[in-house]
């Protein structure tokens, strides 16, 4: 190889470290978009009760003033210093949900007791661009990815403290009082019961079928024509065969087995997180490389010595992607259970669609995305642990 030669392959960029810093500026000022609109839009929507139409609110030209200043601030700061984009992002978001409390509140003075002051459009987009703004700022220094999620603090403490307390969701979870909190319950067990069933179930699956091609095929073709069932056509078709089972087995209904409830719903859950599970955990244990199980093979590890302390712990990472996918889907399918009589969140979603209440929608459907984020944000950071741990042993 010639100098020159030598000289163009050294001049090639090397591949960017998983850790480096991003360009995020061109995602900041895409993100000043939403921000920019949402500080024109109306933010309030103040009715005379529930279900009347109302009035639509903006905001008052000194608040529009700031607002519009603190939409670009972001995309300015991450065109200067990228590891300060969390500051401006993180003040947007906190700005947001506290004008979003006080203008509420501001609406309703002088107003009846049946009065409602809701979240207009302009709030929801404004809080968007901010929150994608948040992310970046984490995008931008991997380091401290952490810092994407530093507004949780200010917007808890603003809850917390009542800031937000006229806002027509949280008035209609006052009322609702401990009902709502035994929803929620209730969504957290359908989901942690479908996707315990399914670990246990998907987990002796994978094991199996990732040494037999056929077995493989057979069972991810099963759990993806599953997948291809809306979530509401399979709780309907789950109400014959366990109405059915339930009357030729009196132990089984003596149980709380039935067509409606919690039986078909959990059902119908486990089928649907079965396949994240499943291919995961095929593809974890078959990417093992084959050195590191021959290696351990001539050491004398046993079968089962191979298993637990070769592949498990190499596959593990992966197939916890699986599992991280497989509980987000079960937040989301545990909502449309409750149209059988299984209760969650979904009872605020669906009883809000009946009534016409947008504010008993969003308190089903609010808490049901947060608990998705907040699911996928710990089983992540779980397997990035998981990662970096086994990264170290190698």
């Amino acid at each position: 190889m010639t100098a020159r030669q030598e000289g163009g392959a050294g001049a090639q960029a090397p591949a960017p470290a998983a850790g480096a810093r991003r360009d995020v500026r061109l995602v900041l000022w895409l993100t000043a978009l939403p921000m920019l609109a949402g500080a024109w839009l109306p933010w309030v929507l103040l009715r005379p009760n529930r279900l009347a139409p109302g009035e639509y609110l903006g905001l008052p030209p000194a608040w529009l003033v700031g607002v519009l200043a603190l939409a670009v601030l972001p995309a300015l700061v991450g065109g200067w210093r990228r590891d300060l984009v969390w500051l401006p992002a993180t003040l947007a978001v906190t700005v947001g949900v506290w004008l979003l409390g006080d203008r509420t509140a501001a609406a309703l003075v002088g107003q009846a007791e049946f009065a409602r002051a809701s979240a207009a459009s302009g709030v929801w987009l404004y809080l968007l661009g901010a929150g994608v703004a948040a992310y970046a700022a984490g995008l931008a220094w991997p380091e401290r990815r952490w810092v994407a999620w530093l507004w949780l603090l200010p917007a808890l403490a603003l809850l917390a403290g009542g800031h937000l307390g006229q806002w027509s969701v949280l008035v209609e979870g006052r009322n609702e009082g401990p009902r709502w909190v035994q929803e929620l319950a209730q969504h957290l067990r359908l989901v942690g019961s479908a996707l315990g069933l399914s670990v246990l179930i998907g987990g002796p699956l994978a094991v199996w079928a990732s040494g037999r091609a056929r077995v493989a095929d057979a069972v991810l073709g099963t759990a993806n024509a599953v997948q291809t069932l809306p979530s509401l056509a399979l709780l309907g078709l789950l109400i014959a065969p366990l109405s059915a089972l339930a009357n030729a087995v009196p132990a089984l209904r003596a149980a709380g087995v039935s067509g409606i409830g919690v039986a078909p719903a959990l059902t119908a859950m486990t089928l649907y997180a079965l396949l994240p599970v499943l291919r995961n955990g095929v593809v974890a244990l078959r990417g093992v490389p084959a050195g590191v199980v021959d290696a351990a093979r001539g050491m004398g590890m046993t079968p089962a010595q191979r298993f637990w302390r070769v592949l498990v712990p190499l596959a593990l990472p992966v197939w916890l992607g699986g599992v991280r996918q497989a509980a987000v889907l079960l937040v989301g399918v545990a909502a449309v259970a409750a149209l059988i009589g299984a209760g969650g969140l979904g009872t605020y979603i669906f009883k809000g669609l009946q009534s016409a209440a947008s504010d008993l929608i969003l308190l089903g459907a609010i808490p049901a995305a947060l608990l998705a984020m907040a699911v996928d944000g710990a089983l992540r950071l779980l397997e990035d642990w998981l990662g970096r741990r086994l990264g170290r042993a190698a």
